[in-house]
Formats: C-alpha cells, structure tokens, sequence
C-alpha cells in the first residue's frame, strides 16, 4: 500500500508542475493570438517579430511541458496520455507569414495559435481529471 502511496504522490508532483507550465503557455498563446488579431487587421513586420517572438517563448514553455509528460507517462505505465502537444513554429507557416504579410498567411497562422490554446485547454482538463481521480485513489488506500 505505502509504495502505493508513493506512486501516486510522484504522478501528482509532476502535474502539478505541468499546470502552471500550461497556464505560462497559454498566456503566450493568447498574446500571439492578439498580436495576430492585430496583423490581420493591418500590422506589419513589428507585429509579426512580436506575435513570433510569444510563439517561440509558447514552444519554449511545450518543450518542457513534453518533457514532463513524458515522465508522467513513464510513472503511470497503462495509461494513455497524447504527449505531442507542441506547435512547429518553424514551418512554412512562418516563413508565409513574414513573406508573403498578407491576409491568408495571417489568417492561417491565427488558426494554428487557436488550435495550439484548444490542445492546450484539453491538456489541462486531462490532467485535472487525472489529478483528481488521483486524489481519491489515495484517500481510499
């Protein structure tokens, strides 16, 4: 029971340090998503090194969400946890974006940082789920 205990105390642990990271994260994502919001209406190369400059500290922020998640899923063995929450930055989207400046490239990279934030809300309701079910796990052993 106590080795139990332990287990589910580490798996703990670990969300808990991947919730704020998430929180962090989706901070940048609603600011890139403003930015974009604004390059779409007209901004300019400043508004694309701003909106890009919150998307690369996001992937920052995902890189050691990942890195978490993966330990997580190395503790909890059976269950299934997607651990690819990251957003490819350095694609051809952004290359467009800079490039070609104009209302489809923008509009696409929007869509990109919404569904970036709606994995990143899914991740957070998985893990509180997962949390809790946790909690009660351990109030029962």
């Amino acid at each position: 029971m106590t080795n139990n205990l332990k287990e589910i105390n580490d798996v703990q642990i670990i969300i808990n340090q991947i919730l704020p990271l998430i929180d962090e994260a989706e901070n940048k994502f609603r600011s890139a998503r403003n930015w974009g919001f604004f390059d779409i209406l007209g901004g300019g190369f400043i508004t694309d090194l701003i909106k890009h400059s919150k998307l690369g500290a996001a992937s920052d922020i995902m890189n050691r969400i990942n890195y978490l998640l993966h330990d997580l899923q190395r503790e909890l063995k059976e269950v299934v946890i997607p651990t690819d929450f990251s957003m490819n930055t350095a694609s051809f989207s952004t290359f467009a974006d800079f490039v070609f400046d104009g209302i489809l490239a923008d509009v696409y990279m929007q869509s990109k940082i919404m569904t970036s934030m709606e994995q990143i809300r899914e991740l957070r309701s998985r893990l509180l789920i997962l949390r809790d079910k946790l909690t009660e796990l351990s109030r029962r052993t």
